[in-house]
């Protein structure tokens, strides 16, 4: 026999295995496994190992690789080394399942100009939608049809001053001026805020679709991005702050309707905006850098450089829980603020575990950077591969994926983690604007200006669903919290639902 040759597996012998958490912890010492063993008896020990009460379910990866057969029939497909310990990953899966939408339930219009955002509320209830027609909008999703349109109020039964030609008025709250280009809710659910491209932020009451006082202005250019503080830290919800073209990002609070800090520092226009769990302040810009901010004072914390164009978007790897504060998908209900605070909290604290929180960002030099800025101004692991510019980046749910929307009409999947190359998803025949995922982090969904949606498997990586019935280009998509519905919207002017 050859004394070279590799000891492959045979039906008798016991794998060496070492289980490992994905932020790459070892999970006891490393175990001898028979070769019959596979996912679900791996689930069995890993549930025993970890003391859990209540089962829950894990995927296993063996490199990126997702193992879905017994170890010996793995052993014998790669042609393995036994003598080699196989590293295991255990990635824990969400305990409910999201079934993919295939189909649009309903064809809205209603706004007369392009529709550029949609968003649901954070307990998937309600939508809001954006539009170059200066509108605001909200949807009833029971109906399926327009819930409040909303613009400016004048109660004045004669064109008044501010509308046309003077005369005494008792009312007058102007609305937007030029186009609604971002829309972000509170985490509790109790407001809207909208900016414009003429830099006003407008809030909104969604219980009546009434503008909340008048506009907050500060902003000499359009804004960018609107981002609230987590509602683990503060609820009721009365703080966001809003970023712009302006090159600056202001703080606000709600209650005292003013801007209470500056962020000031960038030199170029500010593009997106994230208020992180931790209580920091994340700002990308076209000056190609990342400033991170705290929010008592303003004060810089520090500056993280790498990227050789214009920041375009960020993402934490926490936003999900940011984004829906105590909703889960039970639909749970909370009678205080009290209430509502802890179970945010406790939200956030079981999704971030140990590990810090990690930011990613993407540019128009055509890369990503995973940052985890608590920790250093270093990088964790910067992503190559796209041809054109970044638009979109976006962590799953779970924080163990990370998917980014390219111009090259691809979108691509990283391992949220490591931030190493995991897929490419290709189908778009155009740019690719934005992606949203599914609350139970195995669907991706994608819009594009090719006028489709497509949703991706994250398991099997192929396209799971083609949702063609837009007219034009699709500029915005959001997948509700609960999972119940994707709203779409876009250049043809129509919103879109789908549904299962």
């Amino acid at each position: 026999m050859d004394s070279q040759a590799t000891p492959a597996a045979d039906a008798n012998t016991s794998v060496m295995c070492q289980l490992v958490s994905p932020e790459g912890d070892h999970l006891g010492a490393a175990l001898y496994l028979p070769q019959n063993v596979g996912p679900p008896q791996l689930q069995e020990i890993v549930n025993h190992l970890l003391h859990n009460e209540d089962k829950l379910p894990y995927a296993f990866y063996i490199g990126d690789e997702e193992l879905s057969v017994q170890l010996g029939a793995y052993m014998q497909q790669k042609n393995a080394n036994v003598e080699v310990t196989l590293r295991i990953i255990y990635q824990p899966q969400a305990l409910f399942r999201i079934r993919p939408v295939n189909r649009c339930s309903a064809t809205i219009a209603g706004h007369t100009e392009a529709v550029l955002a949609v968003s649901f509320s954070p307990d998937g209830k309600c939508l809001a939608s954006g539009s170059g027609d200066t509108s605001v909008r909200f949807w009833d999703l029971n109906t399926q049809t327009p819930l409040f349109t909303c613009k400016g109020e004048c109660s004045a039964s004669y064109p008044c001053s501010l509308c046309v030609f003077p005369m005494f008025v008792t009312l007058h709250i102007p609305g937007h001026k030029n186009w609604v280009l971002c829309i972000a809710w509170s985490p509790d659910g109790k407001h809207l805020v909208s900016g414009s491209k003429s830099g006003e932020l407008i809030l909104w009451d969604p219980k009546t679709g009434k503008q909340l006082g008048s506009p907050l202005m500060g902003h000499r250019k359009w804004i960018t991005a609107v981002s609230w503080e987590p509602a683990h830290l503060q609820v009721p919800c009365r703080r966001f702050v809003s970023a712009s073209k302006d090159g600056d990002a202001r703080i606000w609070d709600i209650t005292t309707r003013k801007c209470v800090i500056s962020l000031t520092g960038h030199t170029n226009s500010v593009t997106c905006v994230k208020w992180g769990g931790d209580g920091l302040i994340y700002t990308g810009s076209e000056d190609c850098l990342i400033k991170v901010w705290e929010t008592t004072q303003g004060k810089l914390v520090k500056t993280l450089q790498g990227h050789g164009h214009w920041v375009n978007s960020l993402a934490l790897s926490t936003e999900y829980v940011l984004r829906t504060g105590a909703y889960d998908h039970t639909g749970k209900t909370y009678s205080t603020a009290e209430e509502m605070k802890e179970a945010a909290l406790a939200r956030y604290k079981k999704m971030r575990g140990n590990a810090p929180e990690r930011l990613v960002s993407g540019s128009d030099d055509f890369t990503m950077f995973l940052w985890e800025p608590t920790i250093s101004k270093q990088p964790k692991a910067r992503m190559t591969g796209h041809q054109k510019l970044v638009n979109h980046v976006y962590f799953s749910p779970d924080g163990q994926w990370l998917a980014s929307a390219s111009f090259d009409k691809s979108v691509k999947l990283w391992n949220g983690i490591t931030g190493k190359f995991v897929a490419a998803f290709r189908g778009h025949v155009a740019d690719v604007y934005q992606i949203s995922w599914s609350a139970d982090s195995r669907l991706l969904l994608s819009g594009s200006k090719d006028s489709t949606l497509k949703v991706w498997d994250i398991r099997t990586h192929k396209l799971k669903q083609d949702l063609p019935g837009h007219a034009d280009e699709v500029y915005a998509v959001d997948w509700s919290p609960d999972g119940e519905k994707v709203a779409s919207g876009g250049k043809d002017r129509v919103l879109k639902l789908w549904m299962n």
